[in-house]
């Protein structure tokens, strides 16, 4: 299943999803936002849905048969999406699938999008101190990096690392761009740079593939689970 399925990064982890000849569940606000091809795809099932609106036992019959939840969800970069209601949007989802796993008594993985502007409080991650300051103001200011922040927090603290329904990973990519195709991109425990004065690039792609390749490859998943992976496009 994807959230935000029809959002910038969202429609990519459909479209890799379906190369990597999964079944998928398109959780969108409006179906008209996902592409063609996609779209027409018989391995693709398309729910109209708001995360926001729909509760705990609608979304566990609706997760019925997935073994995998990715959240793309966001905030729309408008003053009403940044300043709207609902607030903690990522956060409610993340807590949603939760709930619905227990209620289907069934273990999922879960992958949250989120952000390198969020540290990885389960480890010694270094920060400087000019990130820290901006980062203290954006609490202030910017309601979804609160949000962000939430969601991992909800993850680590109340999921932890040995839950009986939730297995989860934070994919924290820098600067996102657009790019049409995969390219080499690398993975990191933490950020290797300032996130705010030298944050580095990372397409939306690579973002969708390696999301892709966590559920795709046993391994890989059992690498990265209970983590908060880094990605960059390669130099």
């Amino acid at each position: 299943m994807v959230l935000g399925a029809s959002g910038a990064t969202g429609r990519l982890v459909v479209t890799q999803l379906l190369k990597a000849n999964m079944e998928v569940v398109a959780i969108v606000r409006s179906a008209d936002r996902l592409s063609i091809e996609a779209a027409e795809s018989t391995q693709l099932h398309i729910v109209e849905a708001e995360i926001a609106h729909i509760g705990a036992e609608t979304l566990a019959s609706l997760m019925r048969g997935c073994n995998a939840v990715i959240s793309c969800l966001g905030h729309n970069l408008t003053f009403k999406g940044i300043y709207g209601q609902p607030k903690k949007l990522v956060t409610l989802a993340a807590e949603q699938v939760y709930q619905a796993a227990q209620l289907s008594n069934s273990k999922i993985k879960f992958v949250l999008m989120n952000t390198t502007g969020n540290s990885n409080r389960d480890i010694v991650e270094q920060v400087p101190f000019s990130q820290k300051l901006v980062i203290a103001i954006l609490r202030k200011i910017l309601p979804p990096h609160v949000d962000n922040e939430l969601a991992a927090d909800f993850l680590r603290l109340e999921v932890g690392q040995s839950s009986a329904w939730l297995e989860w990973v934070v994919v924290r990519p820098d600067g996102l761009i657009d790019e049409h195709t995969v390219t080499e991109y690398e993975v990191h425990e933490s950020p290797i740079r300032n996130v705010i004065f030298d944050a580095g690039k990372t397409s939306r792609i690579n973002v969708a593939n390696f999301m892709t390749r966590l559920l795709a490859d046993d391994a890989l998943w059992a690498y990265w689970k209970g983590k908060m992976p880094v990605i960059y496009n390669r130099d």
